[in-house]
């Protein structure tokens, strides 16, 4: 039982010295408490905020007295048959998410400019099941919004480490 115990003790100090995080933290510096959106979709913001009160962080209403200001444009959501049945129902959907973003820092000066953001997924279209595909699309899309702040937020913690030095 004690050679188990110090099995665990050491892995979980091996965790902890390597900077392991749990999925979805995100790492600021500790100047940056409030983010402002600009120009994003309702959808967009929801997971955006989502996202950052799970971090302590808090999206802004203004961009006054914020510590980043995103800005997104050029917002899409696509979808696309990719195959038809024999009936000519459609099986399989590709679902896009595209957007381009920039990102100011307090004094409205550029961190990054003119990003790409996108997103794809595939699923298949039971026909027996309707229904329950509309709410599959509906969390695959969520999923996608998911995707998307992470890429941002990963994007924003490279340009300031990359600005720091």
């Amino acid at each position: 039982m004690l050679v188990k115990n110090l099995w665990i003790l050491l892995l979980l100090g091996l965790l902890s010295s390597c900077g392991y995080h749990l999925r979805g933290a995100i790492i600021l510096p500790s100047g940056i408490k409030r983010i402002y959106l600009d120009g994003a979709s309702p959808s967009l913001r929801e997971r955006f905020k989502q996202s950052l009160t799970s971090n302590d962080l808090v999206l802004s209403d203004t961009s006054e007295n914020v510590g980043l200001i995103i800005r997104v444009y050029n917002e899409a959501n696509n979808r696309r048959i990719l195959s038809l049945s024999a009936g000519g129902a459609a099986n399989d959907f590709e679902l896009a998410y595209d957007f381009n973003y920039d990102v100011l820092d307090e004094k409205n000066k550029p961190l990054i400019q003119h990003q790409m953001v996108s997103v794809k997924r595939e699923y298949y279209n039971n026909q027996q099941a309707i229904i329950a595909k509309d709410s599959e699309e509906l969390v695959i899309r969520n999923e996608m919004y998911k995707q998307a702040v992470s890429s941002i937020l990963n994007g924003i913690k490279v340009a300031l480490d990359m600005s720091k030095k």
